[in-house]
Order: structure tokens, then C-alpha cells, then sequence
């Protein structure tokens, strides 16, 4: 029998046959590169972008309230002394300009809220002293005026939010965790006691508003950081528990909600959603979740661009969100970030081509 000669492999058709051993197995590969990408940019949705510094002294511990389209910080520890110099951020100009100072005593830990015109600002701890007095501070002529004592408990670590122009104190510790909430009338300068906090009494707790309704969560007592999340409705004054920010159902929607618990953390609201971030349980953070109050569901974002912290103060203006100050051990910070909540960060793997 005669056998031919195996023919010779060419270049080229050596090329031809790499490429259809190497071709499904590249193709398989961007597409779970791209499923990766997929993924990480739903993760990643969210984009923080780092703008003008904080003017004052680096701190933690302050309080921030917005009015007419400004921010305002107050208050705070620079890590040697307690400190009550304001200051105003106009997002538009992304300027700091000092304003005048908070005219009681020097504080940590005190609450802050905003109405259409006025900011208030009291509670907190002087480093002696728990404290139950409270200023409304005028942007329109940069004057500070003491109104009626927060009719509850002396207390710090307590959270507070404004609805329709009302002001809402409640939470924090006075020797004693607490849940109790009070509504502050401007028109009046009256305090009234309303219903308390539904489940765990809490300090260091955060609150955030949207559309109209106020919302609770986060705190620890009992050296145990609190697991439930209210909703408060100012019209009946009943609060209503949504679903809680730990790992509590068989599904895995919440298999990560645990990062969301924890203290020192910060709250602000963006077009219907609330956003808590940093803060930690027993360390700092960077994390950032979104809250859907349409679906009660939670979903991280982009986590903050910048060193992990606790302790800061967060606002919203104009659709953006800001978180500036904070600690992270001994070191105090001044720098202010910006968070755009519809902005995509994505990540493309690179594949080379033949």
C-alpha cells in the first residue's frame, strides 16, 4: 500500500486552525467578562466627584442643615477642642463663606434640621454637659436666636429631620438610650411630645426624608447595633416598620444589608430615594446604600471615593448629594465630595484582538 506524504501545516493554515480551537473559548470569555461588567456596573451605579474643601478647621461630630438652595455646617471636635463657627457652601460658586458663630456652647453631637426659611440647631454634649438648648439661625440677616428649649431629656447622639416646616428631635442618650420623638413648631416655638419610636431604643442613629415621610434607622444599644427601620408619617404621627437592614430573609435580596447597619453613619436624599453611608459597626466606612420606599428595598451604590470615616455630615441640593468632615482614628477631615446617584461608572475589560 502506498502512503502519501502528510502534508506540510502552513503558516497560514496553522493560524486557521489556533483560530477555531481559540475562538469559542475567547468569545465565552468576553462574554463573562462582559456579564462581570454588567454586574459591577449595577454595583457601581453612582458617581462621587471631589470639589472645594471644607473652609473651617478639619472635625467631626458637626451638624449641617440646608436653606434655599445653601448648606450650612456648625459645630463639632477638631480633636482638641469643641468648636461653633458656622459656615455656608453655595454649590453654585462650590464656596465656603464663614458666617456667624453658633451662639450657645460649644458642642459635639448635637442635631440640626432646615426649614423653607430658618435652620435650627441644638441638643449635644459640651464635654461636661448634656445639653437641651436650641437656636434658629436667619440666613437672610446671618443672626442667630434662641427659641424654646428642646422639651425633652438633655441628650446627645439624637437624629432629627424637617418635614412641611416642622422640625423632628428624637433617639439618642441621655445616660440612657432612648426612642422618644418631639415636633417643634416654629410658628408657635412650642415643643409637643409625639409617638415614639416603634422597636429599639438607639443612639448615633440617622434619618433622611422623602417624599414627606420621615425615616429611622441605624444606632446601637445595649452594645448591640439595631437591626430595624421605621417609617414616620407626619399626618397621623404613627410610625410603620419596613423591612430590616440585616440579612433576616431566606432570599437574597438582603444578603448584604448588614453593611448597612451601624453608627456614626450619614443620611441625605436625592429624586425619592435616601441614601445612608460611611459610619460602620466599630470601624469606619465607605459603603453607600440607596433606599426605594416605593419597592422597601435597599440597593448599594458606588461606594465613597475617599478615606473611610465616620462621624461626618451629609446634606442634598439641587439633586446632589455632599458628605464633608469626619475622623478616621486620630485624623480629622476637610474634604468635601459630591455624589451625582444617576451617573455609571463602568469598568471595561480590555481583550486584545488578533
Amino acid at each position: 500500500m502506498n502512503y502519501s506524504p502528510a502534508k506540510p501545516v502552513s503558516k497560514f493554515d496553522f493560524n486557521k486552525i489556533i483560530t477555531r480551537i481559540l475562538l469559542p473559548t475567547l468569545i465565552l470569555f468576553t462574554l463573562m467578562n462582559c456579564s462581570d461588567s454588567d454586574e459591577s456596573s449595577e454595583e457601581l451605579l453612582g458617581n462621587w466627584y471631589e470639589l472645594s474643601d471644607f473652609e473651617g478647621v478639619p472635625r467631626s461630630d458637626a451638624v449641617a442643615f440646608t436653606i434655599g438652595g445653601k448648606a450650612y455646617v456648625v459645630t463639632g471636635y477638631d480633636g482638641e477642642d469643641r468648636l461653633g463657627d458656622l459656615w455656608e457652601y453655595d454649590p453654585a460658586a462650590n464656596q465656603w463663606t464663614q458666617k456667624a458663630d453658633f451662639p450657645g456652647v460649644a458642642r459635639t453631637g448635637a442635631v440640626g434640621f432646615g426649614t423653607d426659611t430658618k435652620g435650627y440647631v441644638g441638643t449635644g454634649y459640651d464635654g461636661s454637659e448634656k445639653l437641651s438648648d436650641f437656636y434658629e439661625y436667619d440666613p437672610a440677616t446671618d443672626i442667630w436666636t434662641p427659641i424654646a428649649n428642646f422639651a425633652g431629656s438633655a441628650r446627645y447622639g439624637a437624629v432629627s429631620f424637617s418635614i412641611a416646616n416642622k422640625g423632628y428631635v428624637g433617639t439618642g442618650y441621655d445616660d440612657n438610650a432612648l426612642k422618644d420623638f418631639w415636633e417643634y413648631d416654629p410658628a408657635t416655638d412650642i415643643w409637643t411630645k409625639i409617638t415614639s419610636l416603634g422597636g429599639g431604643k438607639r443612639t448615633d442613629a440617622v434619618a433622611f426624608v422623602v417624599n414627606g415621610k420621615g425615616y429611622v434607622c441605624g444606632g446601637i444599644d445595649n452594645g448591640t447595633y439595631e437591626t430595624d427601620f421605621w417609617e414616620f408619617d407626619p399626618a397621623t404621627h404613627n410610625w410603620s416598620e419596613k423591612r430590616k437592614i440585616t440579612n433576616y430573609s431566606d432570599e437574597s435580596y438582603d444578603n448584604d444589608y448588614s453593611t448597612i447597619t451601624g453608627t456614626n453613619k450619614v443620611a441625605f436624599a436625592i429624586n425619592g430615594y435616601g441614601y445612608i453611608a460611611t459610619g460602620g459597626t466599630g470601624t469606619t466606612g465607605t459603603t453607600v446604600w440607596a433606599y426605594d420606599p416605593v419597592q422597601d428595598f435597599w440597593e448599594e451604590k458606588t461606594s465613597l471615593e475617599a478615606s473611610a470615616r465616620i462621624s461626618a455630615v451629609a446634606f442634598a441640593l439641587h439633586n446632589t448629594g455632599y458628605i464633608t468632615t469626619g475622623r478616621n482614628g486620630s485624623y480629622y477631615f476637610d474634604d468635601l465630595w459630591g455624589f451625582g446617584p444617576d451617573a455609571e461608572v463602568i469598568e471595561l475589560d480590555k481583550i486584545t484582538g488578533y
